[in-house]
């Protein structure tokens, strides 16, 4: 094996590698002998037939096979011996005549090229400071988190016959439904329970049975929404005659022991501490989040070093892509059938500009924590992987079992569950380094968006930040999903 290097440009590497004629039919002869012994021909006894015969019925085939092996082992074996370590998989392009390298009169030669990883410095960890935000579970927001449980928990109580039906109250109907003169699928039922206001109906069809009473039939002219699923329906007009069977109205829900029985609990105080608990787990996420972005940030900071143009390339068009998509989803004239047709959606060059920087944080960032990684053997055993598909399953209810099939059939699938688990345990190693102090803050502080500015925060609904621009300094090193906005608590 012969092996020139033809281009050595920053992180660009080219080798020109040839292999004998001689050696590749030494493999061949190698490789027939193997198999010689399972070889049946009319006229030959099992593991007697001539090399010769060999070669002039299988030689084109097996050499076929040997070109490939052959290319496999020298490309290794010529970045192996040089210490290079490959940014991505090297490109191989066969140079010449093929036909002549499988009839075993001319050396095989071949181009090798690939971009190597980067050389840098690991920053100082333990020179890092960060602050994280911490928030107190406050008796008021558990006592708002059991309100709402006792609003979801709603009991009922049947009114008077002659009390007329309100918004909120719960309906116990029978109907059935007409379009023309002909009852549709899907439109009768006994039994039914409505809450007046609820929505759980087609629009407009909730409204027409206020004020009425238990016994009461009533007719109930809608029409069906044009995007509505079942497309015989779709934008028709429907008649609905409805049988009140009863009208109740809500009734408080009292606070107390028995609610906690009802909610699988022992006590009210074992109720809200069960809640206290899960409102202090959201808000640690969300703060172990927060922290992980600042660590991000300061390491951008301290990082300069060259990327590899074809994985920075690679991570763009991912980009790209995932913007181009949110756009077409976006538009007023989105149609789902020709999703995948991204060619009419421009991206303007500001937002090139943006998604040049992010792809470049993303990269970079992502190569210092695999070489973190690496040097300090963080793993990501089989358990926590299993434990993270189980929980990716858990959010198809009646799947479970397909999901978890396919991720662990799927290797692809496989390595994209690994690979955020195995940066986040390069994370807590860093972290664990850093010097890290805890400050705490309000409920509001926390969950507010960190790139709005002082004027434009507003107070946060839930436990997830509102929805950003994309900027170059605040994206995860390693997610694949890229997007003009995205949620701050993914950062």
């Amino acid at each position: 094996m012969q092996v020139t290097e033809t281009l050595s440009e920053g992180l660009k590497r080219e080798f020109k590698v040839v292999i004998e004629a001689a050696e590749l039919n030494t493999r061949l002869d190698t490789k027939l002998e193997e198999i010689k012994g399972q070889v049946h021909l009319k006229g030959f006894r099992p593991g007697k037939v001539p090399m010769s015969h060999l070669k002039k019925t299988y030689g084109k085939s097996v050499m076929g096979d040997v070109i490939q092996e052959t290319v496999g082992e020298t490309s290794q074996k010529a970045i192996e011996e040089r210490e290079l370590k490959p940014a991505l998989q090297p490109n191989i392009e066969l140079e010449g005549d093929v036909e002549p390298v499988i009839e075993g009169d001319a050396d095989l030669t071949y181009k090798l090229v690939f971009e190597i990883m980067p050389d840098f410095d690991l920053p100082d960890f333990a020179g890092i400071s960060l602050t994280r935000p911490v928030v107190e579970v406050s008796d008021e927001e558990v006592d708002e988190a059991i309100s709402r449980m006792a609003e979801q928990q709603q009991n009922f109580e049947a009114k008077d016959e002659k009390a007329k039906a309100e918004d909120g109250d719960r309906l116990t109907i029978d109907f059935v439904g007409k379009v023309g003169d002909e009852a549709f699928e899907g439109g009768t039922a006994d039994g039914v329970s409505l809450v007046l206001g609820s929505g759980q109906f087609i629009p407009g069809f909730e409204e027409q049975l206020v004020g009425a009473k238990a016994g009461d039939d009533v007719t109930v002219n809608v029409t069906f929404p044009e995007e509505y699923g079942a497309e015989h329906l779709a934008g028709k007009d429907a008649v609905f005659a409805v049988k009140v069977q009863e009208v109740a109205g809500p009734t408080e829900t009292e606070i107390n022991d028995e609610f906690a029985t009802q909610m699988g609990l022992e006590s009210l105080d074992a109720l809200k501490q069960a809640l206290r608990d899960r409102i202090g787990e959201d808000y640690g996420r969300i703060s172990r989040n927060r922290v992980k972005r600042s660590l991000l940030d300061e390491l951008d900071d301290l990082l300069d070093f060259e990327l590899p143009p074809t994985m920075l390339e690679q991570e763009l068009d991912q980009i790209i892509t995932q913007a181009k998509t949110e756009k077409a989803q976006s538009a007023e004239d989105y149609d789902p059938s020709k999703e995948d047709d991204l060619s009419g959606i421009e991206i303007s060059d500001e937002e090139n500009d943006e998604f040049q920087g992010i792809a470049a944080r993303r990269v970079r960032l992502g190569l210092l924590l695999s070489e973190v990684g690496s040097r300090n053997e963080v793993q990501v055993t089989q358990d926590e992987v299993n434990r993270a598909i189980a929980e990716q399953a858990r959010n198809f209810p009646g799947q479970e079992q397909q999901v978890f099939q396919f991720y662990t059939q799927n290797a692809q699938a496989q390595a994209q569950i690994r690979a955020p688990l195995f940066e986040d345990k390069v994370v807590d190693y860093i972290l664990e380094l850093a010097k890290v102090s805890d400050e705490t803050v309000t409920r509001e502080a926390l969950l507010e968006d960190p790139d709005a500015p002082a004027e434009e925060a507003v107070e946060a609904k839930d436990e997830k930040p509102k929805k950003k621009k994309a900027a170059a300094k605040k994206k995860t090193a390693t997610k694949k999903k890229a997007a003009s906005k995205k949620k701050a608590d993914k950062d």
